[in-house]
């Protein structure tokens, strides 16, 4: 899934529509999905968790509907 995100094959939209009947992508760590994200690396995808409010051990399925709404205005 990271590699496809790198690529540019799959987007966040599809990540997070994704991981309700995706177990893996359920448990793969917000932060690792962000720094997978082509042009974010470790310091922007930390600085965004940050400023939207999500801890660094937050799981894609713990995120909530505002965090979701925020991380896709920036990266969707």
């Amino acid at each position: 899934m990271k590699e496809r995100l790198k690529m540019g094959s799959l987007t966040l939209t599809d990540v997070l529509e994704q991981s309700s009947s995706n177990e893996v992508i359920a448990k793969t760590k917000v932060l690792a999905v962000l720094e997978s994200l082509p042009g974010v690396g470790k310091v922007k995808a930390r600085r965004t968790m940050e400023e939207v409010g999500i801890a660094e051990s937050r799981r894609v399925r713990g995120l909530g509907e505002q965090q979701r709404e925020k991380l896709l205005a920036l990266f969707g």
